[in-house]
């Protein structure tokens, strides 16, 4: 069985306070887009993972898809399993591409064995994995609060535009990003994005960690403002960076000629 696990941007992020385990509680739109892995799925004699595309530096085991394999095997009685998993959505960028590997082995495992879980018992083992794991199960536009890990519904189409998605070559850690950051409340309820018009998101929809990110690594600053160079009507860092994303009324042309090189482009 073969599945597509995509990305997700983040549509504002804002650290509203620190909690007393260490943890911050955030608010954000998840919203999910087309890059995609691909993850194979077959029964087997023994076990095993193997990889493609980008390299993944992590032994098997400490994959997010084997652990999801894992997980599951120690309430049912599954048996051994091959999975491959062709990796395109880039690391350290702030796209989930790992939350959405694992929380699609769930959902390609239930389905596989017919394990008849449910979306809410699927969820519940993707939280086990990741935060913002449980979100790729129903994959739909989500406001996302607490440490990211509770889900409201968002009425949110962009169907309409383009999203392209820019990297630089290289990543941003979590702690890297969490420098400098001063929760505070924000001036605008990311639950009401629906209501406002695109062109408006500029002025209040924000990434808090583009203001501890930016003077760490100026050049994720600079493929923002290119994005809006080359016609985008909102753009931002995504989660803590480091990759961009630009949202487009028509697809750009000659994108290249704005973005310096050693850029990926995703569209």
């Amino acid at each position: 069985m073969i599945t597509f696990p995509n990305a997700k941007i983040n549509i504002g992020l804002n650290v509203v306070e620190k909690r007393p385990d260490g943890y911050h509680n955030l608010e954000t739109i998840f919203y999910p887009v087309k890059l995609s892995d691909a993850l194979e799925v077959i029964e087997a004699d023994k076990t095993a993972f193997s990889s493609s595309g980008i390299e993944i530096d992590a032994t098997p085991e400490n994959n997010l898809v084997y652990k999801a394999y894992s997980l599951l095997t120690g309430d049912y009685d599954l048996p051994p399993v091959k999975m491959h998993l062709h990796k395109v959505i880039p690391f350290g960028a702030g796209l989930g591409g790992g939350s959405a590997d694992a929380a699609f082995m769930l959902k390609v495992l239930n389905d596989y064995f017919e394990l008849g879980l449910t979306s809410t018992q699927i969820e519940e083992y993707a939280a086990r994995i990741g935060a913002d794991c449980p979100f790729f199960v129903q994959n739909k536009p989500t406001f996302a609060h607490g440490i990211g890990d509770q889900f409201k519904p968002v009425n949110l189409d962009l169907s309409a535009y383009e999203i392209v998605i820019v990297k630089p070559p290289f990543s941003v850690s979590t702690p890297q990003a969490y420098k400098n950051i001063t929760p505070a409340k924000p001036e605008f309820n990311l639950q009401q994005i629906e209501k406002l018009p695109i062109e408006d998101w500029k002025a209040v929809v924000k990434n808090d960690f583009e203001k501890s990110v930016f003077p760490q690594f100026p050049e994720i600053e600079k493929l923002k403002n290119q994005l809006y160079e080359a016609g985008a009507v909102y753009a931002s860092m995504s989660g803590s960076g480091s990759a961009v994303f630009g949202i487009f009324r028509h697809s750009p042309i000659d994108l290249d000629r704005f973005l310096p090189e050693g850029i990926f482009i995703y569209r």
